[in-house]
């Protein structure tokens, strides 16, 4: 397993490496000139010329990512166009935000999804199946933006419960991960019923029934434990995307994470801040993807990594 593990480590280098030509390319094909942005709207031709060349956009792109890469290995992703902080600074500030708030969606989303999905498997075809059903059809269903102005109107509007947006306290984490979680609870939810069914008709879940195990024991203690493989992997990915910053959201709640922050960098065409969270993103995706591997050995013995 740990030479697994350090294989997959190196393994990510290259991968990387591409990753970052692509977004490199990327967000210079994006319309529009970010020197001309910087300089203001009175900037005659002559103050923009002097601001792209104070940029270095005015140099081919081989020899723009070039210097790219040069600082990036030496820990310097660059200074914001708009802003004129560290972008290191930027990514710090907005990444906790971020982080705590798709923990919090995640865990909420893993504890109903798989309430959900256990109960509907073992009681298929009943009502208790077909309500959990309709409750995860509707929470893939819902747009978030909606489902996220509706809970404000609700609970900060109406009630005055919650903050309308912001983050200024522990209720601040409320509806926007509910609005984050209903989604992936309700995929959650679906995809443990799928697999657990299957499971269940397995002949060691039948031998276990046969030798008088309660019922709850052989759901909870044998059958799902396997049934979370595929679980696990859908679980990772959703956990990426919730890292990477989930732009509506953040946007409907005013959250000060990576999403907004992206969605601010890219009406500015602030290229060093484009570049960095994309490749954090990425990069977050491949770490991601690396536990959900070593994570398989452990719900199932019988994968072995040479």
């Amino acid at each position: 397993m740990f030479s697994y593990f350090i294989k997959r480590l190196i393994g990510m280098i290259p991968i990387l490496f591409v990753i970052s030509i692509i977004i490199f390319l990327f967000v210079h094909l994006i319309p529009g000139d970010p020197a001309r942005l910087v300089a203001g709207k009175d900037a005659t031709m002559a103050d923009i010329k002097l601001v792209r060349q104070e940029l270095g956009l005015d140099k081919p792109l081989p020899e723009q990512y070039i210097s790219y890469m040069t600082n990036l290995l030496h820990g310097n992703l660059g200074t914001s166009l708009r802003t004129k902080d560290p972008v290191s600074v930027m990514l710090a500030q907005r990444f906790m935000p971020t982080f705590w708030l798709s923990v919090w969606s995640l865990l909420w989303a893993l504890v109903f999804g798989l309430l959900i999905g256990v109960i509907s498997a073992t009681k298929r075809n009943k009502w208790q199946d077909y309500s959990g059903m309709f409750a995860a059809v509707s929470g893939i269903s819902l747009p978030s933006f909606w489902l996220g102005l509706m809970l404000i109107q609700i609970f900060s509007v109406q009630l005055g419960w919650l903050p309308t947006g912001g983050l200024d306290s522990w209720k601040s984490y409320i509806l926007p991960s509910l609005t984050l979680g209903a989604g992936i609870a309700a995929v959650i939810a679906r995809f443990t019923r799928s697999s657990l069914m299957d499971i269940l008709k397995e002949d060691y879940v039948r031998t276990g029934r046969a030798k008088g195990l309660k019922e709850r024991r052989v759901v909870w203690n044998h059958a799902l434990k396997n049934a979370m493989i595929p679980v696990v992997t859908m679980t990772g990915l959703q956990f990426g995307f919730l890292l990477g910053g989930s732009v509506v959201v953040e946007t409907v709640f005013s959250w000060p994470g990576l999403g907004r922050l992206l969605v601010d960098s890219v009406s500015y065409r602030d290229y060093p801040v484009i570049q960095a969270e994309m490749l954090l993103f990425s990069l977050k995706f491949l770490i991601i993807n690396l536990g959900v591997d070593l994570i398989y050995g452990y719900l199932n013995p019988q994968i072995r990594y040479e």
